[in-house]
């Protein structure tokens, strides 16, 4: 029995291991055979990657649970990765996380005709119609909030103030669904869905104990049942984003269980980080009071503007260069996806400065940009500070202009990815945003409870999937303006 076990374990030892050849990048393989670096890289990515940048450089082969992935840190060098969709592929990767986490299965070709779809909904008239809708939901559920005449403060989370705030509005104007002619309440989606969201890393990297797998099933198919009639009909309250996706499906053979699951990987990829990101703007803006002055007086500007042109500012082309700003520097602090490939085919990946190393088929390739460009402190000066005009000029307007060794950044912040990772429906999220600080900011007295309070840390373990969520909350305390 004892002889078993050492020839299984010599067995994996050897399919497992190996060595560097020539022309590859440097391979750091840890200690731990098969699991290599996969406790330090889950526990704490961003800190992992930087130790091994500052070990072996921009480009490194890692050993992680029996994979080895290249993480490429070189923002002039992206596009080599960005562009070959011949030797390095998207969507395997993708199919085995949506197994994981969603247990879903699709075919390969679907990605891009889902994608296809909602890009037809999410810009012009249609994105002009779910901007009005968002509008009216967040009014709604803010306005609920709040008694008629109150004149006490109310005490809460940042974090749950806006989550909930968003996630609710964005299930009502993308999902709806009734059941027995009965509306479904958004709460009671939000709840299960946050159940399924703490859970979703730990999904990803097949890391459940066992209480965590029965909590795990039970939110997911209680979300199921709940987003079962989303989509199906005309008259279901759904958007016509959502019903054409669910036409799709159908057409395409796909059966009713996984067209479920197929809706809740869209809740998750549509509300999964609007809510995060107002969160973390709207605690960069009351921690920093000069941030804060600048986009309420850039907002009351556009209110006034508002009144004469009768142009809302969950408009487009509405000009808030300061709140823009703003946002995109709490994304750079805040967004950390991982942008990966198969190795399908053996890849020359060829560097921006010449260098040349090869890719084995097989492995995987990754970019953080959260470590590079938008962590880089020779991209930024004081990267770990929140600088809310970092984004702007003197005179200003939008700055653009960002350096590394000298040469003009094409990537200088990538929180809303690229590529065949980069987000549909990023200016829907972008107006969500910007409308739901601006009512917070203007119909409301917000404030943080404590006078000395400082934004929650970072949840360091989930790294890799979008926006980021704090390590607890901050405690703000709000009433309706109006009652002055």
């Amino acid at each position: 029995m004892i002889w078993t076990i050492l020839l299984l374990v010599l067995l994996i030892f050897i399919l497992t291991n190996r060595w560097r050849c020539k022309g590859e990048p440097p391979l750091d393989k840890g200690a731990i055979p098969w699991l290599g670096h996969a406790l330090e890289f889950g526990k704490d990515a961003s800190k992992f990657i930087n130790r091994m940048k500052m070990k072996h450089g921009d480009v490194f082969t890692v050993r992680v649970a029996g994979r080895y992935v290249t993480m490429l840190l070189d923002p002039h060098s992206y596009d080599t990765v960005l562009g070959d969709s011949d030797s390095l592929d998207f969507t395997r990767y993708a199919q085995v996380l949506m197994d994981r986490i969603f247990r879903l299965r699709l075919p390969y070709s679907q990605q891009a005709k889902s994608n296809e779809i909602m890009k037809r909904h999410f810009v012009g008239m249609n994105l002009a119609t779910l901007n009005s809708a968002m509008s009216r939901n967040l009014r709604a559920l803010m306005k609920a909030k709040t008694t008629q005449n109150q004149k006490d403060w109310k005490e809460e989370g940042l974090f749950n103030f806006s989550y909930s705030l968003l996630f609710r509005a964005g299930y009502l104007t993308l999902f709806g669904g009734k059941q027995n002619n009965n509306p479904i309440d958004p709460l009671s989606v939000y709840e299960e869905y946050k159940k399924f969201d703490g859970l979703l890393v730990k999904m990803a990297r097949g890391t459940l104990r066992q209480e965590e797998k029965k909590t795990a099933q039970s939110a997911q198919n209680k979300l199921w049942e709940l987003l079962a009639p989303a989509g199906l009909t005309d008259d279901s309250g759904s958007s016509p984003w959502l019903h054409a996706y669910r036409q799709f499906l159908q057409e395409d053979g796909t059966d009713a269980e996984m067209q479920n699951r197929a809706i809740l990987m869209q809740l998750w990829a549509t509300q999964g980080n609007v809510g995060p990101a107002a969160f973390w703007l709207l605690g960069f803006l009351l921690t920093n009071p000069e941030a804060l002055m600048a986009v309420k007086r850039e907002f009351s500007q556009n209110t006034q503007m508002e009144t004469t042109t009768g142009t809302p500012l969950m408009d487009s082309q509405v000009n808030t260069p300061v709140f823009d700003s703003a946002l995109e520097e709490a994304l750079r602090l805040t967004a950390g996806p991982f942008i990966t490939r198969e190795v399908v085919r053996e890849k020359t990946l060829c560097m921006a400065d010449g260098r040349r190393y090869l890719l084995r088929k097989g492995d995987r390739v990754c970019l953080f940009p959260y470590v590079s460009p938008q962590m880089d402190p020779e991209i930024y000066h004081e990267p770990q500070k929140y600088k809310y005009d970092r984004f702007l000029r003197e005179d200003g307007s939008v700055k653009k202009d960002f350096y590394k060794g000298g040469k003009r950044l094409k990537y200088y912040t990538m929180p809303w990815g690229a590529g065949t990772n980069g987000c549909v429906g990023k200016q829907f999220a972008i107006n969500t945003i910007r409308q739901f600080v601006y009512m917070v900011l203007t119909d409301y007295d917000l404030e943080l409870c404590g006078p000395n309070a400082q934004m929650p840390e970072i949840n360091t373990s989930r790294y890799g999937f979008g926006m980021l969520q704090p390590e607890g909350d901050l405690p703000v305390r709000y009433k309706p303006r109006n009652t002055h």
